[in-house]
């Protein structure tokens, strides 16, 4: 079932071509952000031409196979499918051509240290019931907050996801007045675990929903509470799954863009953003030795290396550049020779000591003893994704960004204590059972996503002001230069990306 859109640009089932009426853009970049950037500026009449480092697109959704295994790379939820559906209709184009996805009914499988085992439903009143029944938390209080996190949405979506906090146009919007009349109700002067402790009244449902803050790299104990809007995602307006994965989404976009005319240049990394002398206006890249012209240049790059790589010589936001990061992942994507009928699509076993673990993560950025580990099992939706018999198992654990550490060691002394900890919590064998095994650390991130030190979501969110320390989408000092991606506003994550690559081109109407 797909989610009704709001944006329209066209009713046809074919997409337009319109391309280079209004001029020539160059893409750096073509993860997500960059993907939908490029469909939005190609429909809006742009010549658009993708430059990518890698050998095709997708930047942190990719994908690997081994041995009939199927794995995606990156993030493995889908949220908000309204916003690619409106990216598709923007386009003129109908989503049920490039792709199809349905709502999950068991959103995630949580597995607690004392041994309570948790199906998150997505029918809320189920799910109420089951924290009273599992956990002993009153059904109410899991309402209570799922109508607070649909105010703090409600309150945010128009103001800090959809438009630009860094245009003045922004504030005198009657959406702002609004929002601005609600800021007591953001809950932004106590920590995401504070405001939980008073919500909830056992520490696991503390536990449990101070996990959303992980969703942007941030540490709940020092996180906003207003960042328990990412559980209103989940909970309020569902879970999904692509149908043949998360890959889906990179094909269908990748495959629209080409429809619309735009040109991809594969395994050709951007050198340099070229300048006017004055350095005051965009006036094209250098790649693959040469000079291209561009009337725009959009960069979805990590912002600290567009600016220390790509813009010498132009002046750097310090400030905005050296705010802490966020952390990084370290995944094993194992290939199983057996099922495990315990586990479910989404699946989370939880660290003893919660707090301790993101202490080692944002503090000595070090692992815990007792890590909190995902696993993600798309097999378990598609059989396809893994032999007959076997399951396609992303186990991730947080860890922190690259800050010096031993990350050979570190990694070993990892797989030891995750692979204990889900045999123990399953009282099963799992090492005896991985039949191939491929790795994912914050060093490969770094080098395969040039995201600065291996961070998944550029800047941390960790304190109140963190949504105005993130980069505009736009440059204040150089005409025609925009950014879109996780390390920009509105900020990391599938659906901030795609909200990004909107104020994009609704930033370049604005200006151009």
């Amino acid at each position: 079932m797909k989610t009704a859109g709001r944006e329209s640009k066209s009713s046809s089932n074919q997409p337009r071509l319109n391309a280079g009426k209004k001029g020539r853009v160059a893409v750096i970049g073509s993860g997500v952000a960059g993907l939908a950037t490029a469909i939005r500026l190609a429909s809006d009449g742009y010549r658009v031409q993708v430059f990518e480092t890698a050998g095709q697109p997708g930047g942190k959704v990719g994908e690997h196979w081994e041995s009939g295994y199927r794995f995606g790379l990156g993030p493995s939820l889908f949220t908000l499918p309204e916003l690619l559906d409106d990216l598709f209709r923007y386009a003129g184009a109908d989503p049920d051509q490039y792709y199809r996805y349905h709502r999950l009914d068991l959103i995630c499988r949580y597995f607690f240290p004392d041994g309570k085992v948790l199906n998150a439903w997505a029918e809320p009143d189920r799910l109420a019931k089951e924290f009273e029944a599992v956990l002993g938390e009153p059904a109410g209080n899991v309402h209570r907050y799922l109508a607070k996190v649909k105010r703090i949405y409600d309150l945010t979506e128009p103001i800090f996801l959809q438009s630009s906090l860094h245009d003045w146009r922004t504030y005198w919007r009657a959406p702002w007045l609004k929002s601005l009349a609600g800021l007591p109700g953001l809950d932004a002067l106590r920590t995401m675990n504070a405001s939980n402790e008073r919500l909830f009244k056992m520490p696991n449902s503390v536990q449990l929903f101070n996990r959303y803050a992980t969703y942007n790299g941030s540490n709940p104990y020092k996180a906003p509470a207003t960042l328990q809007v990412i559980g209103h995602l989940e909970y309020n307006l569902g879970a999904y799954f692509l149908n043949g994965g998360m890959r889906t989404l990179v094909n269908a976009m990748h495959k629209l863009a080409v429809d619309l005319g735009v040109e991809f240049f594969f395994n050709t990394p951007v050198q340099q953003i070229l300048l006017s002398e004055d350095q005051k206006i965009v006036r094209g890249i250098t790649a693959a030795s040469r000079e291209i012209p561009a009337d725009l240049v959009v960069s979805n790059m990590d912002i600290v290396p567009t600016y220390r790589q790509l813009l010498p010589g132009s002046k750097h936001p310090e400030k905005l550049l050296n705010q802490p990061r966020s952390t990084s992942a370290l995944i094993f994507y194992w290939g199983m020779d057996r099922e495990y009928p315990a586990l479910d699509l989404h699946n989370i076993l939880f660290s003893s000591d919660y707090e301790g673990e993101f202490g080692h993560l944002t503090e000595t950025r070090t692992l815990s003893d007792d890590p909190t580990v995902y696993l993600y099992i798309s097999s378990k939706a598609e059989p396809g994704h893994a032999p007959r018999g076997g399951e396609n198992w992303f186990a991730m654990i947080n860890v922190p960004h690259i800050a010096g550490q031993d990350w050979d060691e570190l990694i070993e002394r990892a797989r030891a204590q995750m692979i204990r900890k889900i045999e123990s919590t399953l009282g099963l064998p799992v090492a005896a059972h991985i039949r191939t095994e491929h790795r994912l650390d914050p060093r490969g991130i770094a080098a395969r996503t040039s995201s600065h030190l291996g961070a998944l979501y550029g800047n941390s969110s960790n304190n109140r002001f963190a949504a105005f320390l993130r980069h505009p989408n736009f440059s204040r000092n150089i005409r025609g230069l925009y950014f879109c991606g996780g390390s920009v506003h509105p900020g990391g994550g599938i659906p901030l990306c795609m909200l990004s690559a909107r104020i994009v081109s609704e930033q370049v109407r604005i200006r151009s």
